[in-house]
């Protein structure tokens, strides 16, 4: 699912919204999202599962055109965990 199915499917559950609404809506939600994880805080929606970041180590790559070595630097990746509500969702299907 995309951006727009989701802001869609809410517009379609909620008709009391414009879809103007909605977008700002969901644009808020991921905003909010995103600036916690920025500040290293991790957030969890119940029944869906858990955003943390996860810190990666600076290593040596290698370029898979050339197989030359490459420095790749330190970084922060977003990491999500499932919640035990969605994982029992998908698995009795």
């Amino acid at each position: 699912m995309i951006r727009s199915e989701l802001v869609t499917k809410v517009a379609e559950r909620n008709p009391h919204l414009t879809l103007r609404d909605v977008e700002a809506i969901v644009a808020v939600i991921f905003d909010q999202i995103t600036a916690a994880l920025s500040e290293g805080r991790r957030v969890e929606l119940r029944g869906f599962g858990a955003f943390s970041i996860r810190d990666r180590d600076a290593r040596t790559g290698r370029n898979p055109r050339t197989g030359t070595a490459v420095k790749v630097d330190a970084k922060r990746v977003p990491y999500f965990k499932p919640g035990k509500e969605l994982r029992e969702r998908l698995n009795t299907a």
